[in-house]
């Protein structure tokens, strides 16, 4: 350890030697500075937690370390490829983002670092940023650091070491409302290192899976009877080996290894988490990853908040909805093309007046597997799904108001389904520029006397369950053979763009 000077002979600041930016002109050796600076920064704040922990800190001795960053600085409007959505900075200028667990992140930053110098011919530079990495975000594994030791050994871990800032923590450059200070470099990426890690973080305590299992594809949905299907499908195909499936990691990181026979290893957890997680790994995070939310839009943008830090591939929601026609049957599916968002949860991150675009590779990888899982296609097709606008509500018992005022706006808007989530996670998805879609099963139809009730609801998911969560599988895997950068749209990006997706 080295006393560094800037808090007075009392209260020593003691950090690492600084390692100070320097210039890269290959993506390899870029990210391997980046996992240097990390490890050994995380590994000496651990060491002095450990010193504090035996009593070994002076009174009023802060220990500190700072994130990895990386920078590059542009000075002309040179051209660029622009075909691809992201890779590039629109600007002359200077644009840094500070870094967190680069070998979870190792093949994203390794594209990424890499169209900046093919795009802009000049070296990034990777050093040291001025933002503290937070005692708890050193442990990248969740360790609960106050509550194991810091009422056994006395004193505050805020008196020797950083803790968690929500300054700078927020959505704003996502949201679109960053503002720079004179002299201050504009975001690189649309995260900050502190934000990835509280996602982290979170991620781990919703879901009871480490963030390394999550798949770049991922679907979402409401019913446990989707994840039972999921996880009885999932084991067939690492049984027979087909689909370059590796694994099946449950909540508890619980782990089936591909093979015949093959038994989990591990303890599942002694009490379920909020939101599961089930994850079919394949090659490079290329597998699938479900997991369970709950109802409600609440836990639609809880999740998708901390998933969206991973930057998936696409996402996309399975769940049942209300059937708002005459026409519609129970079973039938909805695929999405707009949404009306009264679920409230994003009012102040994205204005209800921003529209929601479908997504043309999305809506032709749902459609494709609806005709090809079901076995129709052209106008026979028609008989079991309709596209429209789905309406999304934060009230799950909205049929009890006046009828007049639910009804007049849902038959203004043209929505043919009603749910609670859907318009979170595709809002959500176009707030994060992550790839959604949605597709909805018709279980119940209130508006015309058909209520979801028990008995009825048993038989609808023993029948419809298998065939729809087939239909998301195959559209998932559509995509995971679509050109990267095809997938991401440009309708993702707004006018002035962080370079990294």
């Amino acid at each position: 350890m080295s006393y560094r000077s800037g808090e007075g002979p009392i209260a020593p600041l003691v950090m690492p030697q600084l390692i100070p930016f320097a210039g890269f002109e290959q993506a390899d050796a870029a990210v391997a500075r980046l996992v240097e600076i990390y490890e050994r920064n995380t590994a000496f704040i651990r060491d002095g937690f450990k010193m504090y922990a035996e009593g070994r800190l002076l009174p009023g001795q802060r220990v500190r370390a700072y994130y990895p960053a990386i920078r590059i600085k542009v000075s002309t409007y040179q051209a660029v490829d622009s075909r691809l959505s992201y890779g590039y900075v629109v600007e002359p200028g200077t644009y840094m983002t500070t870094i967190t667990q680069p070998r979870l992140f190792e093949r994203y930053l390794r594209e990424q670092i890499h169209l900046l110098i093919q795009n802009h011919g000049v070296a990034v530079e990777i050093g040291e940023s001025d933002v503290p990495i937070p005692l708890h975000f050193a442990f990248p594994e969740g360790y609960y650091v106050e509550g194991v030791f810091a009422d056994s050994v006395g004193g505050a871990l805020r008196d020797h070491f950083d803790v968690p800032d929500l300054a700078v923590t927020d959505d704003s450059i996502v949201n679109g409302t960053w503002r720079s200070r004179r002299g201050e470099p504009e975001p690189l990426a649309p995260f900050t290192a502190p934000r990835i890690d509280y996602s982290l973080h979170r991620l781990q305590h919703y879901t009871a899976t480490a963030p390394q299992h999550f798949q770049s594809y991922v679907l979402f949905t409401n019913y446990q009877f989707y994840i039972d299907e999921f996880c009885r499908w999932a084991k067939e195909m690492l049984a027979s080996g087909e689909g370059g499936y590796t694994a099946l990691v449950e909540p508890g990181n619980v782990i089936t290894l591909a093979g015949a026979g093959a038994q989990p290893s591990g303890p599942a957890p002694a009490r379920m988490p909020q939101m599961p997680s089930y994850h079919l790994l394949r090659e490079n995070n290329t597998g699938i990853t479900l997991i369970n939310i709950g109802v409600g839009p609440s836990n639609a943008k809880t999740i998708t908040d901390h998933v969206a830090v991973l930057r998936s591939s696409a996402w996309i929601m399975l769940g049942h909805c209300a059937g708002l026609r005459t026409t519609q049957r129970l079973g039938d599916y909805v695929l999405a093309h707009g949404y009306v968002r009264q679920d409230h949860v994003l009012d102040d991150d994205l204005p209800v007046w921003v529209p929601v675009p479908p997504l043309a590779e999305i809506q032709v990888a749902l459609e494709d597997a609806v005709a090809e899982v079901a076995g129709l296609s052209g106008w026979e097709l028609k008989r079991i799904m309709r596209t429209g606008t789905v309406a999304t509500t934060d009230n799950r018992n909205w049929e009890l108001r006046d009828d007049n005022e639910p009804v007049r706006g849902l038959s203004q808007s043209r929505a043919i389904a009603l749910d609670m989530e859907s318009a979170t996670i595709a809002a959500n998805g176009f707030r994060f520029r992550v790839p959604y879609g949605t597709l909805l099963c018709v279980s119940d139809k209130p508006l015309h006397g058909e209520l979801k009730l028990p008995g009825m609801a048993s038989e609808f998911y023993r029948t419809q369950v298998g065939q729809h969560l087939q239909i998301g599988i195959r559209a998932l895997e559509s995509l995971r053979q679509m050109p990267y950068e095809r997938l991401h749209s440009r309708k993702l990006r707004s006018f002035i763009e962080t370079a990294f997706k």
